[in-house]
């Protein structure tokens, strides 16, 4: 009970003392109440370094001795000013942040940007829970600098960006200024795909007419090339938008005879004996595989149901739901 009590005694202090806020939605000024500053380890070896300069000028009756020490003082003064001016009246703008895949970087888009006049030099910036900085920045007189930080991410759903922490020890370092700031902004993070899935379920629902059989009447997609397809099925407009040091690779047209089966990409119809996080990173594995063969596909997922179709709109509403399938929904 102790414990805990000191913990949120500490919480507390710390969220009065630093400012620490909340999701903090829009642009965020960093006035002077924001930002912090205490001397380095630098700054207190130099603070000693003066105290023994006026102890030998005192004992001494050293005039330059005096005349030095006030002005390394003043030095340090003019420093502290210079610190803490090179980090205060900065706007912080929340860009954006793309969906992933758990277990890649989540990547968020942040602006640092000055209105002011003066040039800002040597701003660390990173989340506050890596601990070193590993972004240092720059902004011009009435400029503004971007940054991409990233965080790792484990688990499936809405992934909120971790605190930030800017400091800057600039010009002298015998000062260190520092503010907190809690961007508005949240990845979704979507199943990773299952690496050795089953294929695609093709031709498990019949058409009304029974099941296709392949033949070359009805086009049916676009699927990898294969040894043997005709030069004349090449999808060669699809072929000229894959840029082959990307990975790109020839695709085909696929036809089919006779009334073509429907691909349903069900929940459901996995089973409930399968691991539910399997499954559900079985089906993103399917959604990606029939979207680069360019299969029209429906989508069935509990209550939500997805008409057939293709692209990347129709992609990412499915990812979605598999990402925030039985998951509370996100509250501000």
């Amino acid at each position: 009970m102790q414990t805990a009590a000191r913990q949120w005694l500490n919480r507390r202090t710390e969220r009065w003392l630093f400012q620490l806020r909340d999701a903090e939605p829009g642009e965020v000024f960093l006035n002077q109440r924001r930002v912090f500053i205490v001397p380095s380890g630098a700054g207190l070896a130099f603070g000693a370094l003066l105290l023994v300069l006026l102890i030998g000028s005192i004992n001494y009756n050293l005039g330059l001795g005096y005349a030095l020490t006030f002005l390394c003082a003043c030095c340090a003064i003019v420093d502290m000013g210079l610190t803490f001016q090179n980090l205060a009246h900065l706007y912080l703008v929340p860009l954006r942040a793309a969906p992933v895949f758990a277990g890649e970087e989540a990547q968020f888009a942040l602006q640092l940007d000055n209105r002011g006049k003066r040039e800002r030099f040597a701003i660390w910036i990173d989340f506050l829970a890596i601990g070193a900085p590993r972004h240092t920045l720059d902004v011009g007189p009435a400029g503004k600098t971007d940054v991409n930080l990233t965080t790792p991410s484990s688990a499936r759903g809405p992934l909120r960006a971790p605190r930030v922490r800017l400091q800057t020890r600039f010009p002298l370092g015998l000062f260190r200024a520092w503010s907190y700031w809690q961007p508005d902004l949240c990845v979704l993070v979507y199943p990773f795909p299952e690496p050795q899935a089953p294929p695609l379920p093709l031709g498990d629902l019949p058409g009304s007419e029974g099941n296709a059989r392949a033949g070359h009447d009805d086009f049916a997609g676009i699927r990898s090339y294969q040894a043997g397809d005709p030069m004349r099925h090449l999808a060669w407009r699809q072929i000229a938008r894959l840029d082959p040091a990307l990975g790109g690779q020839l695709v085909t047209k696929h036809f089919e005879g006779g009334a073509v089966s429907a691909l349903v990409l069900d929940f459901d119809a996995l089973g409930v004996r399968l691991d539910l996080e399997l499954r559900l990173s079985r089906m993103t594995r399917w959604v990606l595989d029939a979207e680069q063969r360019g299969l029209p596909y429906a989508f069935r997922l509990g209550t939500q149901h997805f008409a057939a179709s293709v692209g990347a709109a129709h992609q990412a509403a499915c990812l979605q739901a598999l990402a925030l399938y039985g998951l509370p929904v996100p509250t501000r």
